[in-house]
């Protein structure tokens, strides 16, 4: 019999042979956007440079988890027992699998991400977890995410499935491809799946920030960033049920608290929505 536990060593080994501290991870920097301890020098100054930039940095990070919390809770309440987060992100409070497991125990999530660090950590986390597999994945290749043995072994793309991608399509600079993605992911998806999207928007955060926040992430292992405006991210959803209150800043999505805050498309933020596969 072989040992398993060295197995996974040598795996992790591997994994992390690969990273390079001095250069920022957006993935880290999202960890320390959110007060989280996953992160090196490299993505903190990187991260502090982009609160710099654009203030409310950790708020739209903030909202934006707990966008997906509101979401994935409402699609398990709607039935789905089926879910693909691409481009994950470093394990936090709420993940996806927490959430749908509120709803309905035994739910069964694939985690896909391509940095080394998410990867060891989630599979660490997730180890006694057999309802919950974490694969390795671009979202630059979704046919190889579809057709990944783990992912097909994990779920039925022959029932519904949400897909997820929070946060993760405006590191796709080109605006065709980020489009042809988001289509290919959707060719998968049978009638009665879902699909969670939020997307940085620069609102009216001006020529010059702009260019700024570009060029800092120009220099993370990412390599790049590009916020759309409201109606490129509207069009992920072009043929699908939008579900209400469509497209709009992720804290405006079905808040919790009882209050109207009302939409407001000038600050720079994420924005976010959900919709079925008719």
């Amino acid at each position: 019999m072989g040992d398993d536990t060295g197995d996974d060593m040598t795996a992790r080994e591997d994994l992390l042979a690969g990273i390079d501290p001095s250069i920022p991870s957006v993935a880290r920097m999202y960890d320390y956007y959110l007060r989280g301890k996953d992160n090196f020098e490299s993505d903190r100054r990187a991260a502090e440079k982009m609160i710099s930039l654009v203030p409310n940095i950790r708020e739209v990070a903030r909202a934006n988890r707990d966008f997906l919390g509101r979401a994935v809770r409402l699609v398990a309440e709607s039935g789905i027992r089926q879910f693909i987060d691409i481009g994950a992100g470093l394990p936090t409070q709420q993940n996806v699998h927490q959430v749908a497991r509120s709803v309905a125990p035994g739910s069964r999530v694939v985690y896909v991400d391509n940095d080394p660090i998410v990867l060891v950590h989630a599979r660490a986390l997730l180890a006694d977890n057999r309802d919950t597999i974490v694969v390795q994945g671009d979202v630059n290749e979704p046919k190889a995410i579809l057709d990944d043995p783990a992912v097909r072994e994990h779920i039925d793309l022959s029932q519904p499935v949400a897909v997820l991608m929070l946060a993760i399509l405006h590191f796709v600079p080109d605006d065709e491809k980020a489009a042809a993605i988001v289509a290919r992911l959707r060719d998968g998806m049978v009638p009665g799946s879902y699909l969670i999207i939020s997307h940085g928007y620069t609102g009216e955060i001006g020529g010059r920030t702009d260019q700024q926040v570009r060029a800092l992430y120009n220099k993370t292992a990412t390599g790049s960033i590009k916020p759309r405006d409201h109606a490129e991210i509207a069009g992920y959803f072009d043929g699908l049920d939008l579900l209400e209150p469509g497209v709009v800043p992720v804290d405006s999505w079905r808040p919790e608290l009882d209050w109207q805050a009302g939409i407001d498309l000038t600050k720079p933020t994420i924005l976010g929505g959900v919709a079925r596969v008719p």
